[in-house]
């Protein structure tokens, strides 16, 4: 019974712990779970109302809906699974959006295969040293030239988020074990205050 009562003291203690992080960073949206094509039209919709109620410019709001369906699509499409969770169709990751004065931030994050992690590493990297214009190009080749899977892919979206937002991405691998790592990819969207 008094396992009962520390458990419940100690759930209560993270919900206020919590609160007060999602205050501290001003998180608008936090989201861990499978990513369909429902929680996605449910998300932008959201956020949608929020940011009308904000009376955000109609530019960001369509930045910040872009890179939230880009982000969405890359955890729904091409996240991995741990050998002990049930394999599912979708997939399943964690979903931030948190906004300050100057910025909309969007942080996503999901588990890759390590085999491939060099490959996405190398390709993030490749994007943040191009300005506006080597963007389209890579774009374009990517388009050519990539090697698009069943899944979609080549790195068009992470491309694109980089253009639509004309910011770097920043982006981590934290390693799970010898077989996974968890990806953390997050990009900021400048908010264009009083241009609607």
């Amino acid at each position: 019974m008094d396992d009962k009562k520390v458990d419940i003291k100690d759930l209560l203690a993270f919900a206020y712990s919590f609160y007060k992080t999602v205050k501290e960073f001003k998180i608008c949206l936090v989201y861990e779970g499978e990513v369909t094509h429902q929680i996605i039209k449910a998300f932008t919709s959201l956020t949608e109302t929020n940011m009308d109620i904000d009376e955000e410019s109609t530019s960001t709001q369509k930045k910040v809906f872009h890179v939230m369906v880009e982000s969405l699509q890359n955890i729904s499409k091409h996240a991995n699974y741990l050998p002990t969770e049930n394999q599912r169709k979708e997939g399943k990751g964690v979903f931030m959006l948190s906004k300050n004065d100057e910025a909309y931030c969007i942080t996503s994050g999901n588990i890759v295969n390590n085999a491939k992690v060099q490959e996405i590493k190398s390709l993030l990297i490749k994007i943040n040293n191009l300005d506006k214009d080597g963007l389209k190009s890579l774009y374009k080749q990517q388009i050519r030239e990539g090697r698009i899977t069943l899944k979609g892919g080549a790195g068009l979206g992470f491309i694109d988020i980089a253009k639509k937002t004309g910011n770097k991405l920043n982006f981590n691998f934290l390693s799970i074990n010898d077989k996974y790592s968890f990806f953390v990819l997050n990009s900021k969207i400048s908010r264009n205050l009083n241009t609607n």
